[in-house]
């Protein structure tokens, strides 16, 4: 089936919104966007409709090439205000609105691919007015009314802050830009070619490309940077237009020059049109006329035949008259609502003296050699030639200089031989043993031996310093009592030390007791010193911190019994289990709605976080998983087992090299492959908890064939191509119309957990905030942001 008789299917209920109500704080909106996918190309446009000669309203339309089929409407939700922009990209098309009564802008999205696959529209932001809305191929950003706050959707990771701007976004495929209020251009990003070469001085307007930028000064210059295909024209501009490797521009009498890679260059057939705008996406220009509105397309061959695409385009948003500097476009009442008006492009600077509107063009003349016919090359440069013979000064220096670049080279490669010896042996996350049907308790320290503790000197300066003053010192014999000698018949599970057991002490308390095995039967490997010496390290460290932590998602410690040979640690005890049994052992568990499971990993999350900002010093858990997650008799979930745990670092830039330690298919392969710990180790791990209970299988597991695979491998590319719903849990009943949406949004958070770098992925603290409004969203009808934070907000 090809794309858009797909995209007529699901576009209905969205395109419904897109009636144009065009608010007056808007700065800077397109009215005209492009959506490239594969061999399709999609352009939407707001313009007049033509459902009869007697509608003048303004509708967004949209055709698709190679068909050139126009997508149908329906009636618009009328809980929302009118569209007052568009933007588009690879796949997706995106709409801003506003809701009555209220200053709070809306994004509502739709996505397609070349295969005909569709997802509904999705709303992923509800927030403070938005002035400037822009896109990129991939990404699209804005800015917050009244301040300098970039927030940015579809892109993974963005860190990214924009110091100063004011206004005139421009986002390319991994930089976006933006002018501040004294006109000087301001970039962040990963590519370096257009970041770290922005222009000085001041500009009126900047425009991105896929990988390169233009601005126009105030006498009306471009200026370019970046990588750029081919030469740029000589002369004065008003309005570029960049895609991939080619460029447009509008000069001050209306007319356009493009130029490019491969000789690129505006159609013979529209170089005598005269264009009031112009909207570009990596090889697709399109552009409004002045004298009839008309959208004319150009770039690839669907357009050769017939570059009309739509008649009486609204060629900008409307504003009130005070923010247009160069007075209102002719006929701007036939788009416009009272009191509002389409300002005139300005040939220069606003503030300089007598600024000059962009006249509408003069009657029809005479033929012109095009404007757009690339530059002149410059002349070539010529080669540097030399008659300089080598002197001994000069040979001393080659020769020093190899010596030493020979010997940087060799301690370079000794220095990664060792680091290889040192970690040969150890195992990535997704490369360990499958998953059989008990929980994982393979927790894999590979860290060095530390001489071998003193038990009872450390309990004791444990107890002297005030930490474990409240907790309970049992006997031996209480322990073998309740246990029934530590029978099998009380065993319930294993820690990170040693097997836990249940236990009803003398006063009727449910406890849960941990003993510290001293045999090789144990998860740890094999019964030597070394083991040994890990176990009594777990034991004290969980003492140690479950001590002085305090928290309602945290398993609560009782006490401890130290006696010859034995470290027994003593529980609260959780009466429904480890999250792990109900999501892969119980056949009937009360976990079988969307808002309890993701009750639970907030829970969880608000342990963790207590962990990470509160505990001081902050604490890391380095052993987060299912199994770990206990929840008690009114199913709060309470994050248990800290015998892996250390102290954190004193701030996010600091950190601790050690060898890695934790479970396979949990552990953060960023971690593992650097030794360096930070928090954003317990994040990756607990995205992996989230991909758990979304989509009801394993951290590693057998696919269909039998094959180890792990979860992220398997859900994370359905969720970021918004097919959640592929991978959901099957045991699940499928998400209600305002669960279907939390449960997506909580894909993506998972998604940003496991991302390979610690630095793209959000804080516990951030997680936090995003799991509770998924909470909220499956009881009441959602409000969510495709990002996961407010920062990149990327979800």
């Amino acid at each position: 089936m090809a794309i858009f008789h797909s995209v007529g299917t699901f576009l209905s209920p969205l395109l419904a919104l897109f009636v144009i109500s065009l608010f007056p704080f808007i700065h800077s909106l397109s009215t005209v966007a492009i959506s490239e996918t594969a061999n399709q190309t999609l352009i939407c446009a707001m313009a007049k409709s033509v459902n009869s000669s007697q509608d003048s309203s303004i509708v967004l339309r949209c055709r698709g090439f190679p068909q050139g089929n126009e997508i149908p409407f329906n009636p618009f939700n009328p809980r929302l205000r009118l569209v007052s922009g568009v933007v588009g990209g690879n796949g997706f098309m995106c709409g801003l609105s506003s809701i009555y009564s209220s200053s709070r802008s809306v994004i509502v999205c739709w996505r397609f691919s070349n295969l005909g696959d569709y997802i509904s529209y999705k709303r992923i932001y509800k927030g403070p007015i938005l002035t400037e809305l822009e896109s990129g191929n991939s990404h699209f950003c804005g800015l917050v009314n009244g301040s300098s706050s970039l927030r940015c959707w579809q892109w993974q990771g963005f860190n990214y802050s924009l110091n100063n701007v004011s206004s005139n976004l421009a986002v390319g495929e991994n930089f976006v830009c933006g002018l501040s209020s004294s006109g000087q251009v301001n970039c962040s990003g990963d590519d370096t070619n257009v970041v770290h070469r922005v222009p000085g001085g001041s500009f009126r307007l900047v425009e991105a490309g896929f990988r390169h930028a233009c601005a126009v000064s105030l006498n009306g210059s471009l200026e370019c940077w970046g990588s750029m295909g081919g030469n740029k024209p000589i002369g004065e501009f008003t309005s570029p237009a960049l895609g991939e490797d080619r460029s447009c521009a509008i000069r001050p009498n209306g007319t356009v020059s493009c130029w490019g890679k491969n000789g690129f260059t505006l159609p013979q057939s529209l170089r005598n049109e005269y264009f009031m705008a112009l909207e570009a996406k990596r090889r697709v220009f399109c552009g409004v006329l002045t004298s009839n509105s008309s959208l004319f397309c150009w770039g690839n061959k669907y357009f050769d035949a017939n570059p009309l695409v739509f008649d009486h385009v609204v060629p900008g948003p409307c504003r009130t008259g005070n923010e247009c500097d160069c007075g209102p476009l002719p006929n701007y009442g036939e788009y416009c609502p009272q009191g509002q008006m389409i300002c005139q492009t300005c040939t220069k600077n606003p503030g300089s003296p007598a600024p000059s509107p962009l006249s509408p063009p003069p009657a029809p003349r005479p033929p012109r050699p095009p404007l757009s016919s690339p530059s002149p090359s410059p002349p070539p440069i010529p080669r540097a030639t030399s008659s300089k013979k080598w002197t001994t000064k000069m040979v001393a220096f080659f020769v020093v200089g190899c010596v030493g670049s020979f010997s940087l080279l060799l301690v370079l490669c000794i220095f990664l031989f060792s680091r290889y010896i040192n970690i040969k042996g150890s195992r990535v996350h997704d490369s360990g043993r499958l998953e059989e049907e008990d929980p994982p308790h393979d927790s894999v320290q590979t860290s060095q031996s530390q001489p071998a503790p003193v038990l009872e000197k450390k309990l004791s300066h444990l107890i002297s310093l005030g930490s474990g003053g409240h907790l309970e010192e049992f006997s031996l014999e209480v322990l073998i009592k309740a246990t029934e000698n530590f029978s099998e018949d009380h065993k319930i599970g294993n820690g990170s030390f040693g097997s836990v057991y249940h236990a009803t002490l003398d006063d009727g308390r449910h406890v849960a007791i941990k003993r510290a095995e001293i045999s090789g039967s144990s998860s740890y490997a094999a019964p030597t010193k070394r083991g040994q010496d890990d176990k009594e390290s777990a034991f004290l460290t969980e003492l140690e911190f479950l001590s002085r932590l305090n928290h309602k998602n945290l398993v609560r410690l009782f006490g401890y019994c130290e006696d010859s040979n034995e470290r027994v640690l003593v529980y609260e005890y959780m009466d429904n289990g480890t999250l792990f049994d109900h999501l892969h052992k119980l056949e009937d568990s009360p976990l079988m709605s969307w808002a309890t499971r993701i009750k639970v990993a907030l829970d969880a999350a608000r342990g963790i976080e207590y962990l990470h900002e509160y505990a001081v010093p902050r604490i890391i858990h380095r052993d987060i998983k299912s199994s770990n997650i206990l929840l008690d008799a009114t199913w709060t979930a309470k994050v248990s087992d800290f015998g892996l745990s250390l102290m954190g670092p004193e701030d996010d830039e600091s950190h601790l090299s050690l060898r890695a330690a934790g479970t396979m298919g949990y552990m953060d392969p960023e971690y593992y492959r650097l030794q360096v710990l930070t928090t954003k180790s317990d994040v990756y791990s607990f995205g992996i908890v989230l991909l758990e209970l979304l989509s009801g299988f394993k951290a590693i597991h057998k696919n269909e064939n039998g094959v180890p695979r792990n979860v992220v491998d398997y859900v994370v590319p359905y969720t970021v191509k918004d097919e959640i719903h592929r991978v959901l849990d099957k045991r699940m009943p499928p998400p209600t119309p305002f669960e279907i949406e939390a449960v997506a949004y909580v894909g993506y958070l998972a998604a940003d957990c496991v991302m390979l770098e610690g630095k793209d992925r959000p804080t516990m603290s951030e997680v936090v905030n995003s799991l509770d409004r998924a909470l909220e969203a499956c009881l009441v009808p959602p409000v969510l942001s495709r990002s996961t934070t407010d920062s990149s907000t990327h979800s």
